[in-house]
């Protein structure tokens, strides 16, 4: 009997992964198949209008990592299914007694990354290195593609902050949640889900929606009625009915209003003439928001009209990014290793070459600290001389960490040290510049 479809808040994360990685995994373990192996995560082509990323989602895969394990109640529901009726007991055992005994080398978050460079090298023996691969897709994938969203957003605000407001958007509960965390690696000052701010310490915001003024005969009355309750901290929604006579209401709060929101219709007009109004009120310490449907794009706009802003709220173009809504990232076999020795694994297939032996990738610096160039090297290559910096770290070996993870605060500095070190050309909204990234000779197939 079929259940009844409802979706648990408590899942397995050993289950929650494709078939076939499950499957491969079994078929490993039936045919003897020990050796070590080494996976590597890397984004295959940018999206549209995109020369960079912010990586993002290391923390979660590395508490995947640490954590993963099989249950009794996990086994027995694979052994329902029917790709697994006749496979071998003792390879159900080896699920009972499951662990990541590997290594993970990765760009710390924050990093800014090419296409083609791996963001995250696993070496394990070769079950354990494939049964990982859909979750660090997955959190890899939907955080990097997040945070480099938010820092193109947060680039045009030309600083005004900018708040994550994208929950209700996200493609689900827990998506909105990495969604809030990404979009803080990438320059956002907070966010509006709780949740988020209780797990990973990013400060919250809020207003009020248009129901909460609609739910009183008059708008005065809405706006007295909160700023009553939040005395220190009330934004209100101007544009319920008339934006404009709201913040002739407004004025009656006097200097004591935090700030206004303006989230419909000409959002330049109107932002012009409510700093007028509060100006005039001798408001001028109230902060003017807008928010509604912006991305980077109407953001610059905005900025280069001159339009007196001071925040601004993003949602759907943030956690969705709608105009790039997924990273080709990929997960690909790149070497094996046996007592016979090291063996170069890689792919011919047309449009979807990969390069093989594991790699590290190294960035040089000019004078002033700008970006000049990436090089990707298989790992036991050097890089040529001391001036390039390796960004590959050892994070987990022998399936345990080898030191203190990086906190949300420095991967947020280090994305916004990044790409101050980024040159302009490849930081533009539209026809940015490509970054050059030069690959060994020594990862052509034919060596």
């Amino acid at each position: 009997m079929r259940q009844t479809g409802s979706c648990p808040i408590h899942w397995s994360p050993s289950l929650a992964t494709d078939l076939y990685e499950l499957t491969m995994a079994a078929g490993y373990f039936a045919n003897d198949r020990r050796e070590s192996a080494t996976f590597e995560l890397f984004v295959r082509d940018l999206p549209v209008q995109r020369s960079w990323l912010v990586a993002a989602g290391l923390r979660q895969a590395v508490d995947y990592l640490l954590a993963l394990r099989f249950s009794a109640e996990d086994i027995a529901h694979l052994k329902t299914l029917p790709p697994f009726e006749h496979i071998p007991a003792r390879f159900f055992d080896f699920l009972a007694s499951f662990r990541f005994t590997g290594e993970l080398w990765a760009v710390p978050e924050g990093t800014l990354v090419f296409a083609g460079e791996p963001l995250i090298r696993i070496t394990a023996p070769i079950v354990e290195a494939q049964i990982v691969e859909t979750f660090l897709l997955a959190t890899i994938n939907h955080q990097t593609l997040v945070a480099t969203k938010a820092a193109r957003i947060v680039g045009a605000a030309a600083g005004r902050g900018v708040v994550e407001f994208g929950s209700r958007r996200g493609h689900g509960p827990e998506a909105g949640l990495l969604a809030a965390r990404a979009a803080f690696i990438g320059g956002c000052i907070g966010t509006s889900n709780v949740e988020a701010g209780r797990l990973f310490g990013i400060n919250v915001y809020g207003t009020a929606a248009h129901s909460w003024i609609m739910t009183f005969e008059s708008e005065m009355e809405a706006f007295r009625a909160y700023h009553r309750v939040f005395p220190g901290s009330t934004t209100l929604l101007l544009d319920t009915y008339d934006p404009i006579e709201a913040a002739r209401l407004a004025t009656r709060i006097g200097p004591s209003l935090k700030g206004v929101r303006l989230d419909s219709g000409d959002l330049a007009e109107q932002a012009g003439r409510v700093r007028s109004i509060l100006n005039e009120a001798g408001m001028t310490e109230t902060r003017i928001m807008l928010s509604g449907d912006l991305n980077e794009y109407r953001i610059a706009d905005l900025i280069e009209s001159g339009v007196p802003v001071d925040l601004f709220g993003v949602g759907n173009e943030l956690v969705n990014s709608p105009d790039a809504p997924s990273l080709s990232g990929v997960y690909k076999l790149c070497e094996l290793e046996s007592p016979a020795g090291t063996r170069p694994v890689f792919k011919r297939s047309a449009g979807k070459q990969t390069r093989p032996y594991a790699k590290q990738v190294w960035r040089l610096r000019g004078k002033q600290g700008e970006f000049l160039e990436d090089r990707v090297t298989r790992d036991d290559e050097p890089a040529g001389s001391p001036e390039w910096e390796p960004l590959l770290e050892c994070v987990i070996r022998n399936g345990g960490l080898t030191g203190p993870m990086q906190d949300l605060d420095s991967a947020g500095h280090r994305a916004s040290s990044q790409l101050d070190s980024l040159p302009e050309r490849y930081k533009r909204l539209k026809g940015a510049a490509a970054y050059p990234v030069r690959f060994s000779s020594r990862l052509s197939p034919n060596r």
